[in-house]
């Protein structure tokens, strides 16, 4: 085994990450520093911070990083509408290079040859971590204990804790069957019944979102106000990213918006079933597609869904600090210079409906010329003939040889 004499753990306080920290001080006699990131997913983190200071941790990183990941990178991602597999929003996905990004600017800090994560070995995390580490330092060092070890399920790690004097909080009722992640963009489920694609998700895994047909009676309108591509007020009141997420979280979720249940391809090669609750994600998917149609020139905007799925492979596979996405992000980037105005979007009962979009600086749409009134000489619709028949001169040629 490699002589470590310090490394960076991504550290939650969780029965998982308690084991790993008390494993990693026996199995590489290594000193370790804790990092426990808020990203929104709705949980105190200062306990982490007693946890650590127990296990005898002398460097314990906590932070604050809700503001830096919507403006980084959830804000970044939906320039480019992006979806993976046409249904998964990748909240989970978008979260892990900025993780891996801290990872590493504490190995620097800290003078770490080495970082550490609780993801599995089946797992897309292990993949999204990793390459994001060696983007970022090539010559880093990664333990990944559930790739070495044979605690393989949750009564060996229990175990392992009782033996080792670690502390474990039991939760009171009924444990929640399901592996969940949660951040400012979403929060997923999976494991349990969801493990059999047939099953029904239980209502009551829900934990976002209200069932749609128990949602208000009435509508809500919201108004999103846009620059370059980014929301930046609702309603008329400026809102910081974070913000942003908080609010829509919650408009959308009270209206029962955001749930989906997907069998996707994981990038080790498995598929996989997982239920996700993005209500902030699904009203902004929709109202960024809204904007975007009244301002973007159509080649540009075409080329953006062209592209799209690339891009969003690249996340959801872990490629976040690759060239390849940095360069398609400027290319998206450039793209919504123009980007600015309202877009009005009504909830109800699950659905999400764009009724209204204006930019009084930007907008392509012209009334004069779209109209099926008078349009007073704007367009002649003469030139439609030509125009028709050029473009089917091929067809023509093609049906005359397919008749000899």
């Amino acid at each position: 085994m490699e002589k470590i004499s310090k490394v960076v753990l991504a550290y939650s306080g969780g029965l998982d990450t308690s084991v790993i920290l008390k494993w990693l001080q026996d199995e590489y006699s290594c000193e370790v520093v804790t990092f426990t990131a808020d990203i929104g997913q709705g949980e105190e983190v200062e306990p982490a911070r007693e946890k650590a200071e127990a296990a005898g941790i002398k460097e314990i990183y906590i932070e604050d990083l809700r503001e830096e990941f919507a403006r980084d990178y959830i804000f970044p991602m939906f320039r480019a509408n992006a979806i993976y597999e046409g249904e998964y929003l990748l909240g989970t996905s978008i979260a892990r290079p900025l993780i891996a990004k801290r990872l590493i600017e504490i190995a620097n800090e800290t003078g770490a040859e080495a970082i550490s994560h609780g993801a599995t070995g089946k797992g897309n995390d292990q993949v999204r971590f990793e390459l994001g580490a060696y983007a970022l330092r090539p010559d880093i060092h990664v333990i990944a204990p559930w790739r070495e070890w044979d605690l393989n399920s949750r009564q060996k790690l229990l175990d392992y804790a009782e033996k080792h004097g670690i502390p474990v909080e039991m939760m009171q009722g009924k444990k929640s069957p399901y592996s969940m992640d949660a951040n400012s963009l979403h929060i997923s489920y999976e494991g349990g019944i969801l493990e059999d694609p047939w099953a029904e998700p239980e209502e009551s895994m829900w934990r976002w979102t209200v069932a749609p047909k128990k949602a208000p009676d009435q509508p809500t309108y919201v108004e999103l106000t846009y620059q370059q591509g980014d929301i930046v007020a609702i309603d008329g009141v400026p809102h910081t990213p974070a913000e942003v997420m908080d609010k829509l979280n919650k408009l959308a979720g009270d209206n029962g918006i955001g749930r989906s249940d997907i069998v996707e391809n994981r990038y080790v090669g498995m598929k996989s079933r997982g239920c996700y609750e993005t209500p902030a994600g699904t009203v902004m998917l929709k109202a960024h597609r809204a904007i975007e149609s009244i301002t973007l020139d159509r080649e540009v905007a075409h080329l953006k869904d062209e592209l799209m799925p690339r891009y969003a492979n690249l996340i959801y596979n872990g490629y976040w600090w690759s060239p390849e996405r940095k360069i398609l992000q400027g290319m998206i980037d450039a793209s919504q210079q123009h980007v600015n105005g309202k877009v009005r979007v009504k909830l109800y009962k699950g659905n999400v409906m764009v009724v209204g979009r204006d930019s009084e600086t930007d907008s392509l749409f012209d009334e004069a010329i779209a109209t099926f009134e008078e349009d007073e000489g704007a367009y002649n619709q003469k030139d439609a003939e030509g125009f028709i028949k050029l473009n089917a001169l091929r067809l023509r040629i093609a049906a005359k040889k397919q008749r000899v």
